[in-house]
């Protein structure tokens, strides 16, 4: 990897952590290929090593203390014990706070929750789960995580879709699992069930986004550019569209355009550490 890359990464990796925090998320550098509309590329081939929730589940044991693995077997037996679903509901709940907040295994919380989601039903639910499960694809640089991240998506949305068709935000999300979650050997068809959201209506932001992303990950800089510049036009303060258009600019060559709008990233971002790393890469261009 170049010295540009790795620069690049470092920034991409501190504003994803920043802005994950403060509830958004910035796919860094690391992540697997997407691939957008006519790239060319031959997706068959394509095949990342398999994860499962029992290797997950096995790993994320090997590190609990004793005291947190017999808690966790009495939240385990109690979810067998319970008889109706309104226990299993709070039994699956319980258990992915204990993941999130006592074991931090970010990916045991969303699966749980997404157990409890399915048994609940509601779109409401469904989607927050699926939501938990996209948000960590878009950060994931592992491609057997994303696949595993993508397909736990995608099972939520279909069942949120079932409940009401007419959700823009749960299509998008949907097609985002075959955009960047190697669950197809076709992507396109995730691409275009964003594209139909989008051309339905230009101004959909989350939609922009993911086809902003797919174009930048596949290296088709100048359509991704476009598309953040559509972001930026209706929210100015979004640092995640800002950066990504830095980065684009930074990635073809263009060091004038890449320095202007690394410089509007350095005046959002409130994180010092970020502001320092922008502020390196503008003095590494200007060099």
């Amino acid at each position: 990897m170049k010295k540009q890359q790795y620069v690049l990464s470092a920034i991409a990796l501190i504003l994803c952590i920043a802005l994950y925090i403060g509830g958004k998320t910035v796919p860094d550098k690391t992540a697997a290929t997407a691939h957008t509309e006519g790239d060319g590329h031959d997706h068959s081939a394509e095949s990342p090593q398999k994860i499962d929730f029992k290797s997950i589940l096995a790993a994320a044991k090997a590190t609990i203390t004793p005291n947190q693995s017999q808690r966790l077997t009495a939240l385990e037996n109690s979810v067998t014990r319970g008889d109706v679903k309104e226990q299993q509901i709070h039994a699956f709940h319980e258990m992915a706070r204990f993941w999130l907040d006592s074991a931090r295994k970010f990916e045991l919380y969303a699966y749980y929750t997404s157990e409890a989601a399915k048994l609940e039903n509601s779109e409401k639910s469904l989607t927050f789960a699926a939501r938990l499960f996209l948000d960590r694809l878009m950060m994931s640089g592992d491609p057997a995580m994303q696949t595993w991240l993508a397909n736990n998506a995608k099972v939520l949305l279909e069942n949120a879709l079932k409940i009401n068709p007419a959700n823009d935000s749960s299509r998008i999300g949907l097609g985002s699992c075959y955009l960047f979650g190697n669950i197809s050997s076709n992507p396109m068809e995730g691409i275009n069930m964003i594209r139909q959201v989008v051309e339905k209506n230009p101004g959909n932001v989350y939609g922009q986004m993911m086809l902003a992303l797919g174009g930048k990950k596949s290296g088709q800089y100048d359509k991704a550019i476009e598309r953040f510049l559509l972001i930026v036009q209706k929210e100015p303060n979004n640092i995640e569209a800002v950066f990504h258009i830095a980065e684009c600019f930074d990635l073809k060559g263009d060091k004038p355009n890449a320095i202007v709008y690394y410089e509007k990233a350095k005046q959002l971002v409130k994180i010092p550490q970020a502001k320092e790393e922008l502020n390196n890469r503008i003095m590494e261009l200007k060099k």
